[in-house]
């Protein structure tokens, strides 16, 4: 007879308990950065890919193999994107000012979209991809455009950013990393 009441006892307070869990998850996670989405490809290749290029650019599309030999910065990018748009200015910029390779992945776009916005604002890729059917996002871990990426020369992934970027995470996150990444050349 103790038995049975004390399981229907524990059967009243699974839900408690459970809702008690949850709660806490929450508030521990309720001021945590968005940006801060830790890639399960940091530190591993970049994945085996390959993207022609956006049609109407005067730009190549890459593959696996073009990661190779430098540091490259790849953003994943499209023109339906407000933040994407917000964030440009800072990509011609740290593209003109660090020299750095820049590719672009231009997720689930119609080409002459993608063809307005770069000659609206400018194009600062070296090469662009046409992602059309998001595989190559899927594959990259990509939770929504924009996203950023530094890849060492041996093609190994060694930062993400998450969402727009503004001039100071460029400064403190993005530059810092393309250094680190430079330096695992040596």
């Amino acid at each position: 007879m103790n038995g049975s009441k004390l399981f229907r006892g524990l059967l009243v307070l699974a839900p408690l308990i459970i809702f008690a869990g949850l709660v806490a998850i929450f508030a521990l996670n309720i001021n945590r950065d968005p940006s801060l989405v830790r890639s399960v490809l940091i530190n591993k290749p970049a994945p085996q890919f390959a993207l022609k290029a956006v049609q109407g650019t005067d730009r190549e599309g890459f593959d696996t193999a073009s990661l190779q030999g430098a540091v490259t910065v790849v953003n994943v990018f499209a023109s339906w994107c407000i933040p994407c748009r917000d964030e440009h200015p800072l990509l011609t910029a740290l593209k003109s000012e660090s020299g750095v390779r820049l590719f672009g992945i231009n997720q689930r776009d119609q080409a002459d979209n993608a063809v307005k916005f770069l000659t609206e604002l400018g194009n600062p890729y070296d090469r662009i991809g046409a992602d059309s059917d998001n595989r190559v996002s899927i594959d990259w871990g990509v939770y929504g455009v924009p996203e950023t990426f530094v890849v060492n020369a041996k093609g190994v992934i060694t930062f993400k950013h998450v969402g727009p970027m503004t001039a100071e995470s460029l400064e403190k996150d993005v530059l810092p990393a393309i250094e680190r990444a430079k330096s695992d050349a040596s």
